[in-house]
């Protein structure tokens, strides 16, 4: 990129945040209810509200009160919790590494799994490889993914007993615990991105290998799997590396039926867990959290474009 490009690029990048923490900060002003009202005993004085509301940031005119956030929220510190009266920011970097090794994992074994099958199905479009995985791929986009879980579960967990039902087990109390208690959750998360991997790269295998330099490729007796692996594959991930950052986005923040279901301690049941409790302060701590994390995944993604296509980077 030339400066001129990069700086127009991180212009629109701080202006999406801008606008990101503007509706995180909003979220609480817009939810129907009291904030105080699980605080606060029945009667409570006037007095007790505003002190309450004052140690919770919650007093003065609303265009202030955002400023006086968004100060503290660039310093790393987003508020208490209005339940156990903890940093915000503590909680969520406590539950954070969970939910990005669950995501991170699901993206990985999605990918191994698409990569191949997608390659393989584009090379032959209507052949039987090409038809069973079409027919598994609806199969699996019918199936919710708590429903998947559940099936899991019962197969692997209660019929099978080889596997962990619910539970987390962290590294240190060692890697086999700690792997057997994702390998259900991991499974559940990767079958429905893959399915949307295979499909897509599927889709642009076949467009790619109708493409001259493939023919060109084909013509000089390069082998087919040098050509599939090494000539197609990296044209053909430009779409996949969209939606890999989308997907990748979405499980960060998108966790929430898994965990909760698996019992893991992550992003996903610690908000769950603080809209029961109408703790908005967290609420809102952890929108702003996977929104910013969202955000920045799309603009690495977006930067990695030129990487896998010389025609963006010379444009």
């Amino acid at each position: 990129m030339t400066r001129r490009v990069l700086a127009v690029y991180l212009a629109k990048l701080v202006a999406v945040l801008v606008l990101v923490s503007i509706s995180t900060f909003l979220l609480l002003e817009m939810t129907p209810g009291d904030p105080l009202a699980t605080l606060l005993p029945e009667g409570a004085t006037p007095e007790m509200r505003a002190a309450a509301a004052e140690r919770f940031g919650l007093d003065g005119p609303l265009l202030q009160r955002y400023f006086e956030w968004l100060g503290s929220a660039l310093q790393g510190d987003l508020g208490r919790s209005m339940q156990s009266q903890l940093p915000v920011t503590d909680a969520i970097l406590d539950r954070l590494p969970v939910t990005l090794e669950l995501a991170g994992l699901s993206i990985l074994v999605a990918l191994a799994v698409a990569v191949p099958v997608g390659v393989l199905a584009g090379y032959r479009p209507g052949g039987v490889a090409d038809r069973i995985t079409t027919v598994l791929c609806s199969v699996t986009l019918s199936i919710p993914s708590f429903l998947l879980g559940v099936l899991l579960v019962f197969v692997f967990a209660v019929s099978m007993q080889a596997l962990p039902v619910i539970g987390w087990t962290p590294l240190p109390e060692g890697l086999g615990p700690h792997l057997s208690g994702l390998i259900l959750p991991v499974a559940t998360l990767a079958a429905i991105e893959a399915v949307a991997f295979i499909r897509l790269l599927r889709n642009d295998m076949v467009a790619t290998l109708q493409q001259d330099f493939v023919l060109s490729a084909r013509a000089r007796g390069i082998p087919t799997r040098r050509i599939l692996f090494v000539h197609a594959l990296r044209p053909s991930a430009f779409s996949l590396l969209t939606v890999l950052g989308v997907s990748m986005g979405r499980l960060i923040g998108g966790t929430v039926i898994v965990e909760s279901l698996f019992a893991l301690p992550g992003l996903g049941s610690l908000v769950l867990t603080a809209i029961n409790s109408r703790d908005y302060l967290l609420v809102q701590g952890i929108v702003l959290v996977v929104a910013v994390g969202y955000v920045l995944i799309n603009a690495v993604v977006d930067m990695a474009y030129p990487l896998l296509d010389p025609r963006v980077r010379a444009s």
